[in-house]
């Protein structure tokens, strides 16, 4: 009897160890029945489905989490701060101990991960640094500086040699701080070349006064947003397009040099100037590896992307969130300063696509030329 009563204790421990290594839920509402009982652990916030770039994320955050054991639920802000925070208060009632956010606006998310904060969830920062408040733990991230860095570049090496290039500059949006720090990253290289006359900007006379001197995204914020107030693109496709077709009205044509933020704006910007007759020719950036960037890439309607693999990012993140929730401390590699403190942070690496480096990471595996050719 002894021995049937031990046996059925132990079933009893594995069938609710099984139960707590249930598989993630997407979307802004949970479908998982452990979530009404305190069963998620983690939870994950993320900005829009209206960008493939963010449903990349959901995919990789759910595979990795799953594959790690933990039980999670992915929700949508969808361009909403009152939604982000309804999100995270959502999530704290459903007993996560892990917040991974990727704010819609990082200075106004305070609020939300103070929600988080305030009943002891570890708040963990995903991509975009929030702001103004000392309740995050950690920041996960891309080397945003070193994006901004390949894009100047990559425009600075394909005019080699040239001078007077006209040169069209759009931002991210103003609300997130990686806008600010790929933009320093990128004039860090671009103003030299501005002062000693490879490029003349064509479309920002804010920047003019720092024609060879570089930007700093802290020390220089106001400087910045100042500039960025004349180029912010809001990372918007149609936004980003207005912009362009204004820019075009009375800045210098033929062959020109654009720094777009991401593939999103970069393609609607492409639209807008291969539509100019008097644009014999363009190098336009971008960011993010979307699919139909890469197509644009194939095509020569688009020059370069950073590849920012969101399956390694999500698989960091998954990893220091293993990290904590076994009660340890993730190992950090870098500091970001948020304005109220430095906050530990873990930068993983980006590689820059073109054409040639496109066939290659297809050759390789790392995409698909049918998912590319299929791309809308």
């Amino acid at each position: 009897m002894k021995k049937f009563l031990a046996l059925m204790l132990t079933l009893a421990l594995m069938l609710g160890t099984l139960a707590a290594c249930g598989g993630g839920n997407g979307g802004e509402e949970s479908t998982d029945d452990s979530s009404s009982e305190g069963g998620v652990q983690v939870g994950i916030v993320l900005p829009t489905k209206d960008e493939p770039r963010w449903l990349q994320d959901e995919a990789s955050f759910t595979t990795a989490l799953e594959g790690a054991g933990f039980t999670s639920e992915v929700m949508f802000s969808q361009g909403s701060t009152a939604t982000e925070l309804s999100n995270v208060e959502s999530l704290v009632e459903k007993g996560v101990k892990v917040l991974v956010i990727c704010a819609q606006d990082g200075a106004a998310a305070g609020a939300a991960v103070q929600a988080a904060k305030d009943v002891g969830v570890t708040v963990v920062c995903y991509d975009r640094l929030i702001t103004g408040t000392d309740a995050v733990d950690y920041y996960v991230t891309f080397d945003s500086f070193a994006v901004g860095v390949a894009q100047g570049q990559y425009l600075i090496d394909k005019y080699a040699g040239k001078t007077d290039v006209p040169l069209y500059l759009f931002s991210g949006a103003k609300t997130d701080n990686n806008a600010f720090i790929f933009f320093s990253g990128a004039w860090s290289v671009l103003n030299k070349a501005v002062a000693d006359g490879q490029f003349k900007v064509q479309n920002c006379d804010a920047i003019a006064e720092y024609a060879g001197k570089a930007l700093d995204a802290d020390a220089d914020h106001d400087a910045l947003s100042k500039v960025l107030g004349t180029i912010d693109t809001n990372w918007d496709f149609n936004t980003a397009k207005t912009l362009a077709e204004a820019a075009l009205q009375s800045g210098e044509k033929g062959d020109v040099a654009i720094l777009a933020p991401n593939d999103g704006t970069a393609r609607a910007i492409a639209d807008a100037f291969s539509a100019d007759g008097a644009v014999t020719g363009y190098a336009v950036t971008g960011q993010d590896a979307e699919m139909a960037s890469l197509k644009y890439i194939q095509d020569e309607k688009q020059s370069m992307t950073v590849w920012k693999n969101t399956a390694t990012l999500a698989q960091t993140t998954c990893d220091m969130v293993s990290e904590i929730l076994g009660g340890g401390s993730p190992k950090t590699d870098a500091t970001y300063n948020n304005q109220k403190k430095d906050v530990p942070s873990i930068q993983a690496e980006i590689v820059v696509v073109d054409k040639d480096k496109l066939a290659e990471l297809i050759a390789n595996g790392d995409f698909s030329q049918s998912d590319i050719d299929n791309a809308k």
